[in-house]
């Protein structure tokens, strides 16, 4: 039997579950760092995003590819594999070209609670490991994020590096380096 619930209900089982997602990654990242020390943990943390990172765009570009596209920043957008729900993990996101911005990001709002954002934090290098997965010449980045005390996150798609295709790559260098908004302390 088929049931319709409202745009508002989904939303708000997408946040609960946004805010589980946010625990889970709290959890393993607080056990990592506890049991391994803070620059092991961390590592480990940033190379198993980096993985999470490079499932979610090796398969958005297998999608794309599919449709006969090429891997391009406009085309990212055309896949729909593995994609953030349109509601309910942030209240508003808004494009304008390359650059994207999001506002009260759930698991950010989690992170913020637990007073843990630096943990937290690590998680958005999702962001970059996705659209080096997509296409290792593309990357995003953040000039924004609510992790780090702003008010919203806000990204940009550009051009990637020889460094940061590098760092991609290689799991013994620190992954935090590919994106120097998050790096900052």
């Amino acid at each position: 039997m088929k049931e319709n619930i409202k745009r508002e209900e989904a939303a708000e089982h997408i946040k609960t579950v946004s805010r589980r997602i946010a625990l889970l990654h709290l959890s393993y990242a607080k056990t990592l760092t506890e049991e391994l020390g803070e620059k092991r943990g961390k590592q480990l943390i940033l190379n198993a995003i980096k993985r999470y990172g490079r499932y979610i765009g090796e398969a958005r570009r297998e999608e794309i590819e599919e449709k006969g596209l090429e891997p391009t920043p406009e085309n990212f957008s055309e896949g729909k594999a593995l994609q953030v729900p349109p509601f309910g993990m942030h209240s508003r996101i808004e494009k304008e070209g390359s650059k994207m911005r999001a506002y009260g990001c759930t698991l950010a709002g989690l992170w913020n609670q637990y007073d843990e954002e630096e943990l937290g934090k690590l998680y958005c290098y999702v962001d970059a490991a996705k659209y080096l997965g997509f296409n290792e010449d593309l990357i995003q980045t953040h000039s924004k994020a609510m992790t780090a005390g702003d008010d919203q996150c806000e990204f940009d798609v550009q051009r990637s590096t020889e460094e940061q295709k590098d760092l991609f790559k290689n799991d013994e260098k620190d992954f935090s380096k590919v994106d120097s908004y998050l790096k900052k302390d």
